[in-house]
């Protein structure tokens, strides 16, 4: 399964935020979205993921192939590690957890309740729910956030694992991954031209 994206136009509370964005991405290939904060790589990635509506282009790929990563965790606090993925496998119709509890150093926390863990362990526990969804698309709004260094180093891997299997990745991050598969895409130079006249009807303070 091949992504392609073509001129897709995306907006935030109806303001465009991006314009022109096209990319192809094969399978065992990743594509990482740099830019400044508010430059709308979450919201190109909700549209990617559809989470809403893009303002204008075209996607093609198939849209049950992806396993969106968002700035929540997605966890039930008083579920066990082992039951929070669990759940997770059984809602994409699988069963295996133990390889994404070893890919994430979760094995030592198996039986303790999500609610009971530290920052950096629940985002280790919503990373790996990734790995029992089976979807081979992962979209990823910066993944490290709460992450040691450690603990980013089994992200990448994680990630490497995912791509080697044939899978694909668009990752929102400020941080290198050491990804060799990794193309980059700046969406700086892609920010959308407001008209004129809705340039007149802000507050300048929100400028």
């Amino acid at each position: 399964m091949e992504m392609k994206v073509t001129d897709l136009a995306v907006a935030r509370g109806g303001v465009p935020l991006l314009a022109g964005v096209s990319f192809t991405l094969a399978p065992g290939r990743a594509l990482i979205l740099r830019g400044p904060n508010g430059s709308g790589k979450t919201t190109l990635l909700r549209a990617l993921a559809g989470l809403q509506p893009p303002l204008a282009g075209e996607m093609s790929f198939d849209r049950e192939a992806v396993a969106y990563g968002g700035h929540a965790d997605g966890l039930k606090a008083q579920m066990t590690v082992t039951e929070n993925l669990t759940f997770w496998a059984a809602v994409h119709g699988l069963r295996e957890i133990d390889p994404a509890l070893t890919a994430f150093d979760l094995e030592g926390l198996r039986d303790r309740l999500a609610g009971t863990l530290s920052a950096g362990q629940k985002r280790r526990l919503g990373l790996a729910r990734l790995m029992v969804t089976g979807r081979p698309l992962w979209l990823l709004d910066e993944p490290t956030v709460s992450l040691d260094t450690a603990s980013v180093g089994l992200f990448a891997e994680a990630v490497r694992g995912h791509l080697a299997r044939g899978g694909m990745a668009v990752i929102a991050t400020h941080i290198e991954l050491g990804l060799p598969e990794a193309e980059v895409l700046d969406v700086g130079p892609l920010k959308a031209v407001l008209p004129a006249a809705q340039l007149d009807d802000f507050d300048e303070a929100f400028l």
